[in-house]
């Protein structure tokens, strides 16, 4: 059984120059809710969602990364069998967590579209839908490297496209993860899991890596993959399970239970 804290209280992360204090409230899950973290960070708070997403409920703000639209048809396109609905299955995603919170913006941490090559039709018209289903949201793109290749997103999408860093407040997005004076960076661009083994078994579950400068998001999208990380000493593991997200103790994470 994977433990977990309620408070991050039992087991800080230094984080000097933003936090005075760090706060998690771990809401469990009871009659169908979903559990998430609330996490203080630089003042602000944000909530850490079981479906691999930030909310910023100041700025009624929605934060992802590496959604990769596209990759399952770039995967087609080389003859590679692979399942078809990934695209809906994130716009589903989406859509849920549009009911769930009040959200004005939705900020993706780059890796928008996976590749050139994956600019199915089918794809480019669910992405079309959605949005104009939408069309009141304000997206906003911090270019990552399969941008750079994929090129940038349809201008009917309208979404606002940008370099890294982007600062909003006291955080810089971003999609590689790196320090930044006087802001706190969140990031993705990693796809971080970790790994959980017992008597045998492994899992590997999406997480946050949170430290004492950086955060980086697990990826949001269906068909993405994930790099098994190592946490320093001074960062905190959060695991995202279907509808919870979890904090891992320290001790756990040094026996790797």
């Amino acid at each position: 059984m994977l433990q977990v804290v309620k408070s991050v209280a039992e087991n800080p992360v230094p984080a000097p120059g933003f936090f005075s204090s760090i706060q998690c409230q771990q809401q469990l899950p009871r009659h169908g809710k979903i559990a998430r973290v609330i996490q203080s960070i630089a003042s602000e708070l944000l909530d850490l969602l079981p479906q691999r997403a930030i909310y910023w409920a100041r700025q009624r703000m929605l934060i992802i990364a590496d959604i990769h639209f596209g990759k399952a048809a770039s995967f087609r396109a080389f003859g590679i069998p692979v399942p078809r609905g990934t695209t809906l299955q994130n716009l589903g995603v989406l859509d849920a967590l549009l009911v769930q919170h009040e959200v004005d913006t939705i900020v993706f941490l780059g890796d928008f579209l996976h590749a050139a090559n994956g600019r199915a039709p089918e794809t480019l018209a669910a992405m079309q839908s959605w949005r104009d289903r939408q069309p009141q949201l304000r997206l906003l793109l911090v270019r990552g490297n399969h941008d750079a290749h994929a090129g940038d997103p349809p201008a009917a999408l309208r979404i606002e496209i940008v370099d890294a860093p982007y600062a909003v407040g006291p955080f810089a997005f971003c999609h590689h993860p790196q320090q930044l004076p006087d802001l706190y960076v969140m990031a993705g661009h990693v796809h971080p899991v970790y790994r959980v083994t017992r008597r045998g078994d492994t899992l590997r579950l999406p997480c946050f890596l949170v430290g004492a400068r950086s955060m980086i998001l697990p990826s949001f999208g269906a068909f993405t993959g994930g790099h098994a990380i190592t946490p320093l000493p001074d960062e905190q593991v959060y695991v995202a399970v279907e509808d919870a997200v979890m904090a891992v103790y320290a001790s756990v994470r040094a026996r790797r239970i």
